[in-house]
Formats: C-alpha cells, sequence, structure tokens
C-alpha cells in the first residue's frame, strides 16, 4: 500500500552515493573519514558577529523572495572580479545551491526532456531531472584529466536534441578547472545550437589557477545561461544554507516564481553574515585557498610515492585518483579500505558509470590528518593488495 503510494519518479532515484557510503563508515569505530566535502575551517568570525547582530537587531522577518538587495548587489560586485557581469536584478537568493539547482531545473524541465550531464559529476543533477521527469543523457569526461571531448558534445547535441547542458566547475569530483581553449569552443557551440546552460560553480572560490574561466563570461552568450553560486563552501558554512543563482531578467523572474513557492526566501539572518562575509571575510577565502593547495601538493605528492595514478587537481579540495591497476570496482575497493584500512573514501561509482576506476579523496581534513589516511592506506596496501 505505502510504496504504491509513492510518485514513480521518486522511485527512480536513490539516495546519493556520497551518503550511503558515509553512512557505513559512521558504523566503522576508529574510521577515518575524507568522504564529505565540507571544509575543516570554522565561519569567519565576521560571519558570525553579522548573524548574531542580525538576531540581536531582529532582521529575523521574511525577505523579499529574491533575497536583500544588499547581498545581491554584492553578489554582483564578487562576480564582476572574475568578469562575471549581472545586476542584482537578475540575482535570486538561495537555501544553498542545492535549493538554487533545483530551482533552476524545475523551472525549465518539462517531462521527456533530454539534459545534459558530464559523467563523472555531482549525483544530485541526475536525481533532480529524474524527480522531475526529465531525460538524462551523459557526455563523457576523456582522460585522467576529464576534459569535456567538445567534438563528441556537438554530435550528441545535433543527435539529441537536449534543452539543458550542466557544466561544473571547478569540480566535484575531479577537482578539474575549466580553461579557456574549451570554454571558447563551448561558447561557439552554445551559439550556434539550441541549448541552455547550467553553469554550476559552487567551488569558484576555490580555484588554483591564476586566472579564473566561465562560461557565464561569454557576454555573446548571457542569455543562454544560468549561473548557480553559493557560500557553503566559500565560507566554510555548509549548515548555514545560502546560495544565489544568476540568470538574464526574463529567466530569473521565472525562477523566482518556483523559489517563492519552494521556500519563499532564504534564511535572512543568514544571508546579512553572506554579504559580511563577501565585503569583509575575503581575506578569510584566501587564507583557507591557499591551505587547500598546501593539502592538495602534500597528498598529490604521497599517493604518487604510494604509485596511484592521480592527476593534480586545480580547484575544489578533491582528488579523483584511478584505481584500476588495483583490479576492484571502485565500491570494492572502497569498502576494503574502510573495514580493513581504517580509512573512508568515496567510489568514483557514486559520481555515475564516467567515475568508476576512480575513487574521490577529500582534503577538507588537516594536513596531519591527511598524514595518517596515508599511512593507514599504505599498509592496507601492503596487506591486501597484489601488485
Amino acid at each position: 500500500m505505502m510504496d504504491s503510494m509513492i510518485s514513480e519518479n521518486v522511485k527512480n532515484i536513490e539516495l546519493s552515493g556520497i551518503r550511503k557510503f558515509y553512512n557505513k563508515v559512521a558504523k566503522v569505530e576508529g574510521a577515518l573519514s575524507l568522504t564529505l566535502g565540507q571544509p575543516d575551517f570554522p565561519v569567519p568570525e565576521k560571519i558570525k558577529q553579522a548573524v548574531i547582530n542580525a538576531v540581536e537587531e531582529n532582521k529575523t522577518t521574511y525577505t523579499s523572495n529574491e533575497g536583500i538587495p544588499e547581498l545581491r548587489s554584492e553578489i554582483c560586485n564578487y562576480l564582476k572580479g572574475m568578469d562575471i557581469n549581472y545586476t542584482k536584478e537578475e540575482v535570486c537568493i538561495t537555501v544553498g545551491g542545492s535549493e538554487g539547482l533545483m530551482d533552476v531545473f524545475a523551472t525549465f524541465i518539462n517531462p521527456g526532456d533530454k539534459i545534459l550531464i558530464p559523467s563523472p559529476a555531482y549525483p544530485a543533477y541526475e536525481s533532480c531531472v529524474k524527480l522531475l521527469g526529465g531525460h538524462v543523457i551523459n557526455y563523457d569526461l576523456e582522460g585522467d584529466e576529464f576534459l569535456i571531448n567538445c567534438d563528441s558534445l556537438i554530435e550528441i547535441i545535433q543527435r539529441e536534441k537536449p534543452k539543458l547542458l550542466v557544466l561544473s566547475y571547478p569540480s566535484n569530483p575531479t577537482g578539474c578547472v575549466l580553461g579557456k581553449e574549451i570554454r571558447d569552443k563551448l561558447n561557439n557551440i552554445i551559439l550556434e545550437n539550441d541549448i541552455l546552460v547550467v553553469s554550476d560553480e559552487m567551488y569558484s572560490s576555490l580555484s588554483f589557477e591564476d586566472k579564473y574561466y566561465s562560461i557565464a563570461q561569454c557576454e555573446n552568450i548571457r542569455n543562454k545561461i544560468v549561473l548557480v553560486g553559493g557560500f557553503s563552501k566559500m565560507f566554510s558554512m555548509t549548515g548555514l544554507r545560502v546560495g544565489y543563482v544568476c540568470a538574464a531578467k526574463g529567466f530569473i523572474e521565472s525562477i523566482v516564481k518556483v523559489h517563492q513557492y519552494n521556500v519563499s526566501c532564504a534564511p535572512s539572518i543568514v544571508q546579512w553574515g553572506a554579504y559580511a562575509g563577501l565585503k569583509e571575510a575575503l581575506v578569510d577565502v584566501e587564507h583557507m585557498r591557499q591551505e587547500f593547495i598546501n593539502r592538495r601538493d602534500f597528498l598529490y605528492n604521497e599517493l604518487k610515492a604510494l604509485g596511484f595514478e592521480v592527476t593534480l587537481p586545480q580547484g575544489a579540495f578533491y582528488m579523483f585518483p584511478s584505481i584500476k591497476k588495483f583490479n576492484m570496482k571502485s565500491e570494492e575497493f572502497c569498502d576494503s579500505l574502510l573495514y580493513n584500512g581504517k580509512v573512508a573514501i568515496v567510489p568514483g561509482s557514486a559520481f555515475g558509470s564516467g567515475g568508476e576506476g576512480y575513487v574521490r579523496i577529500s582534503y577538507a581534513s588537516s594536513k596531519k590528518e591527511l598524514a595518517k589516511a596515508v599511512e593507514r592506506i599504505k599498509l592496507w596496501m601492503n596487506t591486501y593488495c597484489n601488485l
């Protein structure tokens, strides 16, 4: 009886593979977890104080559906520093990037619409599309650098006629960033085809390259682009849930409709916190970014010394080494490492078929914890792996 009452779209999705594996970890005493995408830094003091001040000043009522104008304006100033141009009328504040993504997909997807999603990729994209009755078409990211094959992408677009193309840079799970050459090729593809782009740039503040490239920088296709961002990773405020969506006015007005009936508005006091962060805590972001670079370099060198094939990530805080030489599926590899080595990492299969043969390691933990994990991995390899 109960099962028959559940929507078929809900039945067709599963709990995130990341969370499923995290739930296993919780049952293994003494396991060292490098699974979740959550920085181990505290929320910057300026943000904490702004949230407290907002409570004490009774800024606890509804805001406009779009969010407080001060934050929307400051987001525009921040993005302008990356050569991305929006006005505050083209910005909607959401309950984290997750709500932003769902609002965007709900705005554009009719049942049966084809949506292009990269593989490997953050699993929420596919689940959101399936919940709305859309049809997922994967485009593979190629090689250990997980690059878009633009020729192959053109063929898929011309054959399948998809409505949306999802981009995700810097990438979860690979840590790859969008380079200028591929950005410019994508610009031409989008310009010449009847397709919209959803660009998830949640990790934009954690790009390690000197120059940041985004499809949203391409002014000639700005009416075909929706940008999703947020502050969970940027300000280490994952539990405070504030993100944003940017799009041309004709799109943002419709996205706000979905947002309005979904949550009314993002939490008022957290909006003031994010505003203070953009105004006063970017130095904290830069400190965190530099520390992630140090951790990345440490983990990369250690994994290479252990014989892993791994590409140096240029953003976010994930490493995605190949495990193909171990002759194990990614879930089998991670299960053995968890139960026998007491180290938890995420199977690549959690990120789609393109992730099989890889594992995701989060370096959002201290270098001391990473060093301890490396020692355990080394011991596990010597004991359980016949290489």
